[in-house]
């Protein structure tokens, strides 16, 4: 009779120490709980990540979940439902949707802007040294799909150059891009100012004059009836106010006049 008392007795205390862990369950904050998710293109990854230690120390309990991905990616998300609390896109164009949509808690504002570089691999393989030669079909050129802020910044850019590129790849967003190249799959991409510097020395970047003539604005708004408004509200502030010097240490351009 020894057993099956030690099996109940292992089971009594097991339940309440599992019942503890379902408590916290989805929810990676403390305190309260509070989840405050912010969706931003992937450019913002590096400068929002450090933001978000910011904000979780000046919030005690409260657990930002940033999320990731191309704008048009993210904005399509929000219109069909999914829950978030802040939207911060690469352009003016994918924001305006979500106005449109009346998903703004309020007038979208302007937290960086940012130009086109071209990243290749450490010891630039296919010998780029400028725009016109992403238009050479023996290179493995990688760019992001029109769609997509970086995509259509890469073909305004081209336009204005007089340049027809000939990618070989199309991706849904600018990570994604540098990926390619990072791990040698390509032998040039168009990527932000920005992410080069981010990628350090795993890409090496040329920057072309004709980036100049197509900057991407970045504006950023809380989300229309976010369970969490006022910390929305905040975060906005944040990355407008104290933020600016993180996205200016990240290589972001301050917002236009």
């Amino acid at each position: 009779m020894k057993k099956p008392l030690a099996l109940a007795a292992t089971v009594l205390l097991t339940l309440p120490l599992a019942g503890c862990g379902d408590d916290g369950a989805g929810d990676s904050g403390g305190g309260d709980g509070t989840t405050l998710t912010v969706f931003a293109a992937a450019s913002l990854t590096a400068p929002f990540e450090e933001l978000e230690r910011t904000f979780e120390a000046d919030h005690p309990g409260v657990d930002v979940k940033l999320s990731f991905g191309g704008s048009s990616d993210l904005v399509a998300q929000i219109t069909e439902g999914a829950e978030a609390d802040v939207f911060a896109s690469a352009d003016t164009r994918n924001m305006d949707t979500l106005v449109d949509a009346g998903l703004a808690a309020g007038d979208p504002a302007e937290l960086a802007t940012n130009t086109l570089a071209i990243a290749v691999p450490p010891g630039n393989p296919g010998g780029v040294k400028g725009l016109a030669d992403l238009a050479d079909k023996d290179l493995n050129v990688v760019i992001c799909a029109p769609e997509v802020p970086c995509g259509n910044a890469a073909v305004e850019v081209a336009k204005a150059a007089g340049v027809t590129l000939a990618p070989d790849s199309e991706e849904q967003s600018v990570t994604d891009v540098l990926g390619k190249i990072e791990s040698g799959e390509g032998d040039a991409g168009l990527v932000y100012v920005t992410d080069v510097t981010a990628a350090g020395d795993e890409v090496e970047g040329i920057e072309f004059p004709e980036s100049a003539d197509v900057v991407n604005h970045y504006p950023v708004v809380a989300v229309k009836d976010s369970a969490h408004a006022d910390l929305a509200q905040q975060w906005v502030d944040l990355v407008l106010g104290d933020g600016q010097a993180v996205l200016g240490a990240a290589g972001f351009g301050p917002p236009s006049p």
